[in-house]
């Protein structure tokens, strides 16, 4: 891979920025944009919890993935005008909603239900793991003003990057292009404890070894860091404006 975009080496993330508040309704909405990749974040929380989780008081959450119809460089149509989501959406949606759940506490957070809508605006690699990241901050900026400040059941932070090895070569946070070529591509979900919430890897081309597989998963951490900083200011900025 040659030429990367947004002149980054090997080991840099695409320009990543994320502005809170987009939605006048939504109690947290955050819009983050890495590189080209745009997906607009938002968490609404209910009073109630599935039937088969009702008087156990804990709670629930999750998500709703979906691509505009526009996001890509060819039409798609929407997923409710054919009449069912795609394997790929129910995949991604599970993947949200897990990865949220393992940085809050159920039971801190009682028989309430938290749902959360990724609308991808724009499609240029990545989308999966610029929801998970996107939609922590909506989820974060919902429990503040639900929460008295110290007893919210977020524990920790939760972010997302993908990563991939071309030609021997690693490389981070790929988008569309560097993608569909890759030997081998991984998605990395973390948590700031320094957890692994989820690593989803695949051989496109040929085998790859433990060693390339932990400096991929090496070099995601990194990543995965600089996401965390970026969250925390976004939060920063949007309690700088309430």
């Amino acid at each position: 891979m040659k030429n990367r975009s947004h002149n980054r080496s090997n080991i840099d993330m695409r320009p990543v920025h994320i502005e809170t508040g987009y939605l006048k309704h939504s109690k947290g909405s955050a819009l983050i944009s890495m590189g080209d990749t745009q997906v607009l974040c938002a968490a609404t929380i209910e009073d109630n919890v599935p039937r088969w989780l009702r008087g156990q008081g804990t709670g629930w959450i999750t998500a709703e993935y979906g691509m505009l119809p526009q996001s890509t460089n060819t039409r798609g149509n929407r997923e409710a005008v054919r009449g069912k989501q795609s394997g790929r959406t129910q995949e991604i949606q599970r993947l949200i909603g897990r990865s949220l759940r393992n940085a809050i506490d159920m039971k801190l957070l009682g028989e309430r239900t938290i749902l959360i809508d990724c609308d991808v605006l724009q499609a240029d690699g990545g989308t999966r793991t610029a929801s998970i990241t996107g939609a922590w901050v909506a989820l974060a900026m919902a429990l503040e003003g639900l929460f008295p400040k110290g007893t919210s059941p977020l524990h920790s932070q939760v972010a997302a990057i993908s990563v991939g090895l071309s030609n021997d070569q690693i490389f981070l946070d790929l988008d569309y292009l560097e993608d569909s070529a890759a030997d081998v591509d991984f998605n990395l979900v973390m948590l700031n404890s320094g957890h692994l919430v989820e690593v989803q890897g695949t051989a496109e081309s040929k085998p790859f070894e433990i060693e390339q597989m932990n400096n991929m998963i090496a070099l995601a951490s990194k990543g995965i860091s600089d996401l965390f900083k970026i969250q925390n200011e976004s939060l920063v900025d949007w309690k700088n404006k309430i």
